[in-house]
């Protein structure tokens, strides 16, 4: 797959943000206008659509189309589901960079993804005054000198994709620049969703300096993985690129074991190896999403028995103030 560098700015422009253009798009009942309308004040719709056309048309009920459209639900607050369910604001030692765990930090580089997706552990994230942009990354770069025991810088948001080729490049540059740091993992969502992001540019800044790149995307069920994304993954990994994936274990989307085990299945043949399954992180608005872990379990159970190790991820959760992501087990 080639693409020329400013196609994925031109399909990330022409995204949906209306949700009756969405409704219409897939010949969904009016009825849903609404309610997407009124969820979507808080926490606005943005889908590529070339994410839309891996939905199946006239049918509320597909699982691209849950993960994206907004829903009176979200705007029921209940006990439990709060704003920052994972203590990203207690972890950030200055803006925008986070230090939860021994040896590795988040930067948070900006608040824009290419979707919007509504179980968002983020969605609440105040990204504007938690900017590690201003003053020229400054502060943040101070904080990696002076912590040695930091050797894995993890670029996250949002999506860090959003950000030029440019302006990555020279971060990464300046990461690199810092003797003890080793790693530059990312993690996306865009070569999912918007596979024209993965571009000659991206990958020379990726592969360009002594930092050992790690590409983490997010793909929660099978239908995500088309010719398009598949091509996108193939780049990444004759670059020489490690991939993992992640998945959020989500209600009407992905909880059940043949959606699960094709998952694993694509992705692998993709080069990407399975690596967390998520329990939902308890965020105000996503309450609908929620599987149960005892459910959970069974279907991690399930796929033990039917799938070979490797293909099987990690079922976990994580905790605010916790020292990693806390694995979940049968007890």
């Amino acid at each position: 797959m080639i693409t020329r560098s400013e196609d994925w700015k031109n399909a990330l422009a022409d995204a949906v943000r209306d949700p009756a253009e969405l409704i219409e798009l897939l010949d969904l009942p009016r009825e849903l206008v609404e309610a997407a309308r009124r969820a979507a004040i808080a926490f606005p719709l943005r889908v590529p659509r070339g994410f839309i056309a891996r939905m199946e048309p006239g049918n509320p009920a597909d699982p691209l189309l849950r993960q994206i459209l907004p829903l009176d639900a979200e705007n029921t607050p209940l006990a439990g589901y709060t704003t920052d369910p994972v203590g990203d604001r207690s972890a950030a030692v200055v803006p925008g960079l986070l230090h939860k765990y021994h040896g590795r930090v988040l930067l948070a580089i900006t608040g824009a993804c290419a979707v919007n997706c509504r179980y968002c552990f983020r969605r609440h994230f105040p990204y504007s005054a938690e900017n590690p942009a201003r003053g020229d990354w400054q502060e943040a770069l101070s904080y990696l000198r002076k912590h040695e025991e930091v050797n894995e810088v993890i670029l996250s948001g949002g999506d860090p994709l959003v950000y030029d080729d440019e302006h990555l490049a020279g971060l990464a540059q300046r990461l690199a620049d810092i003797p003890h740091l080793k790693t530059l993992r990312i993690h996306s969502r865009l070569p999912i969703v918007l596979p024209e992001r993965v571009n000659d540019a991206l990958l020379a800044w990726l592969t360009g300096n002594r930092l050992q790149p790690v590409v983490v995307v997010h793909a929660n069920h099978p239908a995500e993985l088309n010719y398009e994304a598949n091509a996108a993954l193939e780049r990444l990994k004759s670059a020489g690129i490690p991939l993992l994936n992640q998945t959020v274990l989500l209600k009407g989307v992905n909880d059940h074991p043949d959606s699960l085990a094709e998952l694993s299945g694509e992705l692998f043949a993709a080069g990407v190896m399975p690596y967390y399954l998520h329990l939902l992180d308890r965020v105000q608005g996503a309450a609908h999403f929620e599987v149960p872990e005892a459910h959970a379990i069974e279907l991690i159970a399930i796929l033990r028995a039917r799938l070979s190790g490797y293909l099987v991820p990690r079922l976990v959760r994580e905790i605010a103030g916790a020292p990693g992501k806390i694995p979940i087990t049968e007890v």
